[in-house]
């Protein structure tokens, strides 16, 4: 299967470029799953063990048409405008705020993730720590190992018959109540959405309410304006007196000067923090926090996915998501574009092509392909927001006039022409691919 582009961000080629050979460089030691299906699919695999940002990841991408990272390499702007043969973007992970997603739609690039791939390495995690903290071992142990013999029951816990309040009931929190409930726990939630609960979860009408009545608070919330500070002094205040805290979604929605504060008073009787609002980009790099040596606390390096099954299953989550979108252009669980799954190829070739969403683009689409003499065999347009995406199969493959004129239209942002081997042979018109 071939590849030819033309006109991606409004610049026609003088030709159409044909990718043999489509390279990815993968970030973070992204596990070996996904280097193994990319590698069946013949693409040229690099990896880099570690985040790169800005000139150092331009220079180490050197041409390759996609990208896998993690959660420490952020992608702005800028990284699109000047790596315009980027095709795709593979976050090995749940979140994707790591990605400036208008600027990747804005260049055609779709985004994918692997949002299911770890739920029970992350639930699994919380209701451990949840039980660790209501048991105040992390701080017998640091008592333990500087020669400190703690034994005694004063403040210690079963998870038996507490209350635990799942902040964000989405995927992992509802993985979290299940298992909260398993231990014999009460199950309160809220969500800012209406969510039926499983088992006997309960909702709770508001914020304050569900965590007034918990003695264990997990919080399972996007990092959005809406949620940054969320849980700050003002809150904490509505915690029960010796509430334990957990959060192992997105650093920014936990003040951490106001949560140590908390615990200094004795008002919050432990935390178990996964993620911050500053972290090291990577395992070199010293780590920094207020709640370091604090009593009763749990700290761990963003590590609550960080399972091996988890990171199997990401591999190959994403890395076939890629594949997909590189060999069909399906876009199915792209978290900032237009899914569409378009099955086999109809015909001779496929043309991709994302424009923005105006009237009048899809007529002048199929125009173009009526004047060069290309028939349509199958057609699927999808919107989402300012953008659209329509896949359409033809019986012959588009002239280099044809991609020519698609590239200079001004509301197409990116045409990509997908030939099947076995029935395509030249580029039309004779000219050469290069």
């Amino acid at each position: 299967m071939r590849l030819i582009e033309s006109g991606p961000f409004h610049r026609p080629h003088t030709g159409n470029t044909l990718l043999s050979t489509t390279s990815i460089l993968l970030l973070e030691g992204i596990h070996t799953t996904a280097s193994d299906l990319l590698d069946d699919a013949r693409l040229d695999v690099r990896r880099h063990a570690s985040a790169l940002l800005g000139e150092e990841l331009h220079r180490t991408l050197d041409g390759a048409e996609l990208l896998g990272i993690r959660s420490a390499t952020h992608l702005v702007a800028a990284d699109f405008a000047s790596q315009k043969q980027l095709l795709s973007v593979g976050c090995f992970c749940i979140g994707t705020s790591q990605v400036d997603l208008k600027a990747a739609s804005a260049a055609g690039v779709p985004v994918f993730n692997a949002p299911f791939s770890n739920t029970r390495s992350v639930a699994e995690l919380v209701v451990a720590e949840a039980v660790l903290l209501m048991r105040r071992v992390p701080e017998k142990t640091a008592l333990a190992h500087a020669g400190v013999w703690a034994k005694g029951a004063a403040g210690a816990f079963e998870a038996r018959g507490k209350t635990i309040a799942v902040i964000g009931y989405g995927n992992i929190g509802s993985q979290v109540g299940v298992l909260a409930e398993s231990f014999g726990m009460r199950v309160v939630y809220y969500d800012v959405q209406a969510k039926l609960g499983l088992g006997v979860a309960r909702a709770a009408a508001t914020l304050a309410d569900a965590v007034s009545s918990a003695d264990a608070v997990t919080l399972h919330v996007p990092a959005t304006g809406a949620t940054t500070g969320m849980i700050g002094a003002a809150l904490l205040r509505k915690f029960k007196k010796g509430a334990v805290l957990i959060n192992a979604s997105r650093g920014k929605v936990v003040d951490i000067d106001a949560l140590k504060a908390a615990l200094d008073e004795g008002h919050l009787g432990g935390a178990a923090i996964d993620v911050f609002p500053t972290e090291p980009a990577n395992n070199q790099l010293p780590f920094e926090s207020v709640l370091r040596g604090a009593r009763n606390v749990i700290l761990t390096p963003h590590i609550g996915g960080s399972t091996q099954e988890a990171q199997e299953n990401i591999g190959i989550e994403v890395a076939a998501k890629l594949v997909s979108y590189l060999r069909t252009g399906a876009t199915t669980g792209a978290v900032n574009f237009p899914e569409i799954a378009p099955g086999p190829l109809v015909g001779k070739c496929r043309v991709l092509n994302i424009h923005g969403n105006a009237p009048g683009a899809l007529a002048r689409l199929n125009t173009v392909f009526a004047t060069n003499g290309a028939n349509i065999l199958a057609q699927q347009l999808q919107t989402r927001g300012e953008m659209g995406y329509v896949i359409t199969d033809l019986d012959r493959s588009p002239s280099s006039a044809a991609l020519e004129e698609l590239g200079l239209d001004p509301h197409f942002i990116r045409t990509r022409v997908i030939c099947d081997d076995g029935t395509q042979g030249d580029v039309e018109d004779g000219e050469q691919a290069h």
